[in-house]
């Protein structure tokens, strides 16, 4: 648990200090991102965008797993 936590720190220290490239990739503006737009109500249901973060979470857990 306790290099679990460290990890997960470590993750978070490094995506914040890696945030203004991070901000400029397409996540969030793939296609299969719906985006519904209309006055007064506006939804964005980031489909694609999931399933490639839960990929990727799922191999980086399998990574560390061994």
């Amino acid at each position: 648990m306790q290099r679990s936590l460290i990890v997960l720190g470590l993750v978070i220290a490094l995506v914040g200090l890696a945030w203004p490239w991070i901000s400029k990739l397409p996540i969030g503006r793939l296609p299969g991102d719906f985006m519904i737009d209309r006055p007064g109500f506006k939804l964005f249901f980031p489909l694609t965008t999931m399933v490639i973060v839960s990929v990727v979470i799922s191999l980086i857990l399998m990574i560390f797993r061994k």
